[in-house]
Parts: C-alpha cells; sequence; structure tokens
C-alpha cells in the first residue's frame, strides 16, 4: 500500500471515527426532549427537574470541554478520546438504569463530562488526519453528521419513548461507544500538543462560575428572582467567572489564553456561537413540549414534524463545507444565522392553542436551512483562526461556549416561559412560549450581527501572516 493511500486510509477512519462520535454527543443534547413527558410521567419533577435532566449534560459538557482539550494536548488525544468515550458510554448505561429523577440527572452530569473529553477532541483529530486541502469538505461530513444527530435526536428520542422505553434513548448509545473503543485504538494515530502544565485553578473558576449562574437562572421560575440561592448564584458566578479571566490574562499557561480574544474571527465566530446555541436549544426544548402538550401529537409525531428543522443540517452541511472552502465561512455563517432568527421569528408568529402544521411548515424549514448553513463553516472559522497548536484548545473553547449557550438557552427562556405562563392550558403555554421564541428570535439575529465582525478570507490572511510568521515551532509527536 502507498504512503498517500494509507494517509488516505487514515483520514477516512478518522473522519467515521470522529463523527460517530460526534454523532453521540449531539444525539443526546436533544434527544431527551421529545421524552421529557414520559420521563415526568414516570419518575415525576417539576419544570427545574425537567430543564436539569437536559442541563445537567449541557452544563457538565460545557464546563470541562476546555479541560478535556488540555488533558489530550497533555497525555494524548487518542488515550483521552478514548477514555472519555468510556465514561460516556458507561454513563449512558446508567441513565438507562435511572430508578428516580435524581438519579436520572447525576448520569447525565456525568455522561456530559464523557462528552466533555470526547467531543473537542473529535475536531483535532480529524484536522490533524485530513489534508488542510480537504478540511472544509472533512468538517462539511462531520457537521453533516452532527446534523443528523441533532435531526434523529427527536425522532429517535420520541420513538423509542413511545414504541418501547424512554429508557431506549440512553441505551442506544451503549453499542455505538462500545464499538467505538476498539477502532479508536486500532485507527487513529496518537498526537500530543504542548507540554505546558494543567491550569487547574482556571478549571475551578471556570466550572463553578457557569455552574453558578446556570443553576441561577434553572431556579429563578422556582424560588424567585430574589431568592438568596438564586442571588448567591448569579452573584457568586459572575464573580467566580470574572476571576477566571484575570487568571486567564495573567497566568503563564492557562487553560483559555485571553489572547486569541484579540483576533476578531476568534472572538466573532465564538460570539455567534453562544448566541446561536442560546437560542437554538432553548427554543426546541420548549417546541417539543407544545407539540405535544397542545397540539395533541404523539413523541414519534411530533419528532417527524420537527424534521423540517432539525433534520435540514444533514442535507445541506456539506454543501455549506463546499461553499465555505470557495467564498470563506463569513458569509455563509452570517446568512444561516439570519436565517434562523427569521425562522423562530415566524414560529413566534403562529404558534396558537391549535396552530395547524401547515402554518408551523415554513418556519421549520427556514430556520432548519438556517441551522445547516451555520454548522459546518463555523467548525472551519474556528479552527482556521488559531495557529496549528493552538487547534486543541480552540475546539475546547468553541464546544464550551456552544454549551454553555444551549444551557443558558434553556434556563432563559424557560424563566421566560415560566413568568408569562405555564402547563395549566394549552392557551397558558402559548402565553409563555410566545416572547420566549421572540427573545429566542432577538437572540440568533445579534449572533449573525457578530458573524458579520468576522474578517473576510483576505483580511485575516493578512492578519495571520506575521503572526505566522514569528510563530515558533511547537513539537508535535504522532505514532501509531
Amino acid at each position: 500500500m502507498s504512503q498517500q493511500t494509507a494517509r488516505r486510509g487514515g483520514a477516512v477512519w478518522a473522519l467515521v471515527i470522529t463523527s460517530v462520535a460526534g454523532f453521540m454527543a449531539a444525539l443526546d443534547n436533544l434527544v431527551v426532549t421529545t421524552a421529557l413527558p414520559s420521563i415526568r410521567k414516570d419518575l415525576g419533577g417539576a419544570l427545574d427537574d425537567l430543564e436539569w435532566t437536559v442541563s445537567a449534560y449541557t452544563l457538565t459538557f460545557a464546563v470541562f470541554l476546555m479541560f478535556g482539550a488540555a488533558l489530550g494536548d497533555r497525555f494524548g488525544r487518542r488515550r483521552l478520546f478514548i477514555i472519555g468515550t468510556a465514561v460516556f458510554t458507561a454513563a449512558s448505561a446508567a441513565a438507562a438504569m435511572a430508578p428516580g429523577i435524581d438519579s436520572l440527572i447525576a448520569a447525565r452530569a456525568v455522561q456530559g463530562v464523557g462528552a466533555a473529553i470526547m467531543m473537542p477532541l473529535t475536531l483535532t483529530l480529524l484536522t490533524a488526519a485530513v489534508p488542510a486541502a480537504k478540511r472544509g469538505m472533512a468538517y462539511g461530513i462531520w457537521g453533516a453528521v452532527n446534523g443528523l444527530a441533532v435531526a434523529s435526536g427527536p425522532l429517535i428520542g420520541g420513538s423509542l419513548t413511545e414504541h418501547i422505553s424512554w429508557q431506549w434513548i440512553f441505551w442506544l448509545n451503549v453499542p455505538l461507544g462500545i464499538a467505538l473503543l476498539p477502532l479508536a485504538r486500532l485507527r487513529l494515530a496518537e498526537s500530543r500538543g504542548s507540554d505546558a502544565r494543567l491550569d487547574v485553578l482556571g478549571t475551578v473558576l471556570a466550572s463553578s462560575g457557569l455552574f453558578g449562574i446556570v443553576y441561577g437562572l434553572v431556579r429563578s421560575p422556582v424560588d424567585g428572582w430574589t431568592s438568596p440561592l438564586v442571588l448567591t448564584g448569579l452573584f457568586a458566578g459572575t464573580a467566580l467567572l470574572t476571576g477566571f479571566v484575570f487568571h486567564s490574562i495573567r497566568a503563564k499557561h492557562p487553560m483559555l489564553p485571553m489572547r486569541l480574544f484579540r483576533s476578531r474571527a476568534f472572538a466573532g465566530i465564538n460570539a455567534a456561537s453562544l448566541l446561536m446555541f442560546l437560542g437554538m436549544f432553548g427554543s426546541i426544548f420548549l417546541l417539543s413540549q407544545y407539540m405535544q402538550g397542545v397540539l395533541g401529537y404523539s413523541p414519534t409525531e411530533a419528532g417527524l414534524r420537527m424534521l423540517p428543522w432539525t433534520g435540514m443540517p444533514m442535507l445541506v452541511a456539506p454543501i455549506a463545507g463546499i461553499l465555505s472552502d470557495r467564498i470563506g465561512g463569513r458569509p455563509v455563517v452570517a446568512a444561516g444565522l439570519f436565517l434562523q432568527a427569521a425562522g423562530l421569528a415566524w414560529m413566534a408568529s403562529v404558534v396558537t392553542a391549535d396552530a395547524s402544521y401547515g402554518a408551523q411548515l415554513p418556519g421549520l424549514i427556514i430556520s432548519g436551512v438556517g441551522m445547516a448553513l451555520y454548522f459546518a463553516p463555523a467548525a472551519n472559522l474556528v479552527m482556521s483562526s488559531v495557529r496549528a497548536h493552538e487547534q486543541g484548545i480552540a475546539s475546547g473553547a468553541n464546544n464550551a461556549l456552544r454549551e454553555v449557550g444551549g444551557a443558558l438557552g434553556i434556563a432563559v427562556m424557560a424563566s421566560i416561559f415560566a413568568a408569562q405562563g405555564g402547563y395549566e392550558s394549552g392557551q397558558a403555554f402559548v402565553d409563555g412560549l410566545r416572547p420566549a421564541l421572540v427573545t429566542g428570535a432577538a437572540v440568533v439575529a445579534v449572533a449573525g450581527i457578530a458573524a458579520l465582525l468576522i474578517p473576510g478570507r483576505k483580511s485575516a490572511a493578512r492578519l495571520a501572516a506575521p503572526e505566522d510568521a514569528v510563530a515558533a515551532p511547537v513539537r508535535e509527536t504522532a505514532s501509531r
């Protein structure tokens, strides 16, 4: 076998393994949404408990992503990828066997830790295996598979919940995870980044700060905005995150170097990603319950009716990746975000206690095309906005901010929903849903504006040239 064939085989295996891993992690963000009514009926729990079944995963996923990427750079990306996959798989089995809502939330939190170790390394391993000229297409396929997870999340969750039981939304991960472990060991090349020390203090500050803020937001509908626990969580979380920023500015080897945000490309795509996921995840969380609880669809029917939105990335993301290679990622991402905002605004204008599916369909399609145009070019923009030895940190930071956006989106929009409506009747649900969707649309529109601040391809190349010219080489090791 020629060296070129071997390299091509390595790239194909890397694409398959990382895409399947990304599928599992992305699937568990949304697979729970259509199962929430059944989980509530089976295990009990109030609105805040349902939020935590989603947020426990997204929160631990978010706060440990950068640390997971740093561990991979230090101790071996393939090794940590395997560890993260094993933790995720075991926690999925624990979630399936959870006897109560509290144990389910705990298992979901451990799932998030495993995904946080596994997920950022998928992009780093894929980037290392694929030639630079082909990365846009590879990111497009990776994004399409992640889009498939988003698409099939509500449908798989609904179908398994309706026809078997909600526990099978977690059992599904177990055979996939078991299959990935030997493949990753045999087919991925090991690599490491710099030998910088792990930033334990930065990890503690960031994790504690994010937890405090999200905890305060999740508890606010139940306890009230002026309750001591809510205020303590919000203020302490803000103070800890401020401390994290100052620590990262002064530390010699910070988990997230603040100097990266001096780059308009890095700052712009990360701001856009956080806001996109804030608006999108909060909307899906509420709309999946609206379709079942208000319109009376079964879990499977609700999942199928959301496919024009959630399924579109599966079709459009590869095309978006190719477009980003040709014209640059900024116009593609910005267009996608503005379309996503328009779709959410449409949904806000048509939701009623007896809305027809035909009235909702244009909004779902517009949102789906917008989400599809965002996914692959966003990954390309993140990885091209930093130098090669910083790609692990960049991937971890972007994934972390996206998951923070998702957790905040569910918390913020559930708070708006609870303040304006509730579960008492279909009309009460709509009264809370409509202002939440308007908020989601506005947030995603701001994300589109942030994307427009990203330098164009020529400007980015001109800005990067002087830095790249003086950049010191960084040791990278690779072995079978």
